[in-house]
């Protein structure tokens, strides 16, 4: 209970910081096309830095509870194993699959929005079980501590949104385009028409696929370590009943 509460505290901390840029906790849209619905005022730079700072020692907090817990390595290590050669061919993405060992991650390996003038590290394991995708998700979290602390620093002046008309007529022509999402590759297809709807929209989400790989992380471990391994994979129903 310690560690769900600790988590929840900080995580109520960060919503707090979204509904008072958004007004929501959940369905986050402070990203829209051409910029951001409004910019930073000092004060509220000063919140997400305060922010930040306590989020260190959650995690170290959480860490010192479960890292060298005998139970919790127990119940983690060497369950749900899936071998780098497997998660490829499943094609898993995100946590699940740097914790095989493979070096996948679109902010550097294909960088966009500005990532490649970020500094950061991507976090992998090796044993690709339980244990090291929990690894791999509590030094994720690190980095991305990191990622905004850069990104606080180096916030430009000027404009933050773009004059864009409210309908878009966009040439025929299609597209596709992938970033990295918490839960893996999030990937969008679109096909335009010249009109102002696309003809065509196709979400590709890390969930679903990733779900895909479970019955196999089964495979010859206790009925009740499937609970762990579905919680290691970190899926998100809405994506997956689209």
């Amino acid at each position: 209970m310690s560690v769900l509460l600790y988590g929840f505290e900080a995580r109520e901390r960060i919503l707090d910081l979204f509904e008072e840029y958004v007004g929501a906790r959940l369905t986050v849209h402070g990203i829209r096309i051409g910029g951001v619905p409004r910019d930073f005022d000092p004060e509220f730079v000063q919140r997400i830095g305060k922010t930040l700072d306590g989020l260190p020692r959650t995690l170290r907090d959480i860490e010192l509870l479960l890292n060298e817990n005998r139970i919790w390595k127990e119940r983690t290590q060497g369950v749900g194993v899936i071998t780098a050669a497997e998660a490829v061919d499943f094609g898993l993405t995100g946590p699940p699959l740097r914790a095989t060992g493979v070096h996948w991650d679109i902010r550097k390996d294909v960088p966009y929005s500005s990532y490649e003038d970020f500094d950061f590290d991507v976090p992998l394991g090796s044993a690709g079980d339980v244990y090291d995708r929990y690894l791999v998700r509590m030094e994720e979290m690190r980095q991305s501590l990191g990622i905004v602390r850069q990104a606080l620093d180096r916030l430009p002046d000027g404009e933050c949104s773009a004059k864009v008309p409210r309908i878009l007529r966009i040439p025929p022509a299609e597209v596709f385009h992938t970033i990295e999402a918490p839960k893996g590759e999030l990937g969008f297809y679109i096909r335009s028409n010249g009109t102002d709807k696309p003809e065509r929209v196709k979400m590709k989400s890390p969930s679903f696929i990733n779900l895909m790989s479970l019955a196999h992380m089964s495979r010859g471990n206790l009925f009740s370590d499937v609970i762990g391994i579905l919680g290691s994979l970190d899926i998100v129903l809405g994506e997956i009943d689209k």
